[in-house]
């Protein structure tokens, strides 16, 4: 964590802490305050950009793609480490991980994942862990509050996987023309009248294909 945090941080590697702080319990006092403390600069600023940018490219378009989250923007990496016993590699047995963190481009949180021989599934990294970070990621982003972003890398797509669009702007239109403009989803209207007056989720978001856009019908 501390090392993939120095690399995605700008290139400081800080002194790592399990806490912030130690309160009194009693009184609230603080009676240890860790501060953020650097040990050395370990890559420069514009190495750091590179490497957020690659970690981003994994999540959008290669082997984390379990891990990405529509509107936001996500780097990872994923990891499949087979287990050694006895001086020989084990047979199907892995450790399977995924370190994640948002914002890509000034991040946030990092989650770190790792399985141990997980049963059941293909032993990847990208399917085993990437969508357990991901999970974690999300409840990160409604703790933290971290707003949503519409210009991150857009997921490629294989085959079989689920599709996201960007959802449009029909406020003001009728509801056969809102109906057409939003054809990737599932329109559910509410209200009375002849026009779209708001719409949720709004105009730009990423979304995936088949889900509910719900409109707003008002008199202009």
């Amino acid at each position: 964590m501390t090392a993939v945090s120095a690399a995605i941080n700008g290139g400081n590697l800080y002194t790592p802490y399990i806490v912030k702080s130690l309160n009194e319990p009693e009184t609230n006092s603080v009676i240890v305050n860790n501060e953020p403390k650097v040990v050395r600069k370990v890559i420069s600023e514009n190495t750091s950009v590179k490497v957020r940018y690659a970690l981003e490219s994994v999540v959008a378009n290669g082997s984390g793609r379990n891990a990405y989250i529509s509107n936001y923007r996500v780097g990872g990496k994923t990891g499949t480490a087979q287990k050694v016993k006895d001086g020989k590699y084990m047979v199907g047995n892995y450790i399977t991980s995924f370190m994640g963190f948002l914002p890509a481009d000034d991040p946030e949180i990092v989650v770190y994942i790792a399985i141990d021989n997980a049963k059941g599934v293909t032993q990847y990294g990208g399917t085993v862990a990437a969508p357990i970070a991901k999970n974690v990621m999300n409840s990160a982003i409604s703790a933290l509050k971290i707003e949503e972003r519409y210009d991150g890398m857009i997921k490629e797509y294989n085959y079989g996987d689920k599709r996201y669009y960007t959802v449009s702007n029909v406020i003001g239109m009728n509801t056969k023309e809102a109906v057409e403009n939003l054809k990737n989803f599932k329109v559910e209207f509410s209200g009375s009248g002849s026009k779209v007056i708001h719409q949720s989720p709004k105009e730009g978001s990423y979304i995936a294909e088949g889900e509910v856009i719900r409109l707003m019908l008002g008199d202009e």
